[in-house]
């Protein structure tokens, strides 16, 4: 069986937290800036060392049940899961969660956001039975929040059928490639590289389920897209 690694899907979207926010130092600034140009260079060891910096400075500014700290814990969770330290990742995942669930309503979007991603390093680890529930909770949650269609919705609906088809429950994964990819067609346009993803996996379910030709004609479509979008980069 050969399907795609669940990639953690928002490393690089979750590095957004304003580069200056109401009362940071320019210590913490500097740490921040610091792990998210580590972190875009692949550098993940150093990264993890600026933002372990950032959680502490973060916790000393503005207390330890801060969101600021809750959004410096879950970059951690994520860079100490590019290395596979996944028990640091873990901790850090569900203390970002634990703040945040206890500083914002149950259904905040960024409450799902550690779900999907806490999820994501059970998966990683194949503790599928962890993992399932808290896509489930992260996608009745962003639906709720953000609407059925949202792109948002979409990447949680493929993750989630990325797991079940790690488990050779093909029929549950199909219509959760099916509904992520209408979603990511309609909202983001055909060509997009989100697009792609989701005809990768949803190919190799076509693939392990002997539908060679349907599987064949989506990775011709991913190929075209990775093709286009290779040609547009300078």
């Amino acid at each position: 069986m050969s399907i795609r690694r669940l990639i953690l899907p928002v490393l690089g979207a979750v590095l957004m937290w304003p580069a200056v926010a109401y009362g940071q130092s320019p210590a913490l600034d500097d740490a921040y800036q610091s792990y998210s140009a580590l972190n875009a260079q692949g550098r993940y060891r150093e990264a993890v060392a600026a933002a372990e910096r950032a959680v502490r400075l973060g916790e000393q500014e503005f207390g330890p049940n801060h969101l600021n700290v809750a959004a410096f814990a879950s970059d951690l969770a994520l860079l100490y899961a590019r290395q596979e330290r996944y028990a640091e990742a873990e901790a850090s995942m569900k203390r970002a969660l634990a703040i945040r669930e206890q500083a914002l309503d149950g259904g905040d979007p960024e409450v799902a956001t550690n779900l999907n991603n806490l999820a994501g390093l059970f998966h990683n680890q194949g503790k599928f039975g962890k993992a399932e529930p808290l896509f489930k909770e992260a996608l009745v949650i962003r639906e709720m929040a953000l609407g059925p269609d949202h792109p948002g919705v979409a990447v949680v609906l493929n993750n989630l059928a990325v797991l079940y088809q790690a488990q050779g429950r093909f029929a549950d994964a199909e219509p959760l490639y099916e509904r992520s990819l209408a979603i990511r067609e309609k909202a983001l346009g055909p060509d997009h590289v989100s697009v792609a993803a989701t005809l990768k996996n949803y190919a190799a379910l076509l693939r392990e389920t002997g539908r060679e030709t349907e599987a064949t004609r989506m990775e011709t479509r991913v190929r075209q897209i990775r093709d286009k979008h290779a040609a547009e980069t300078p």
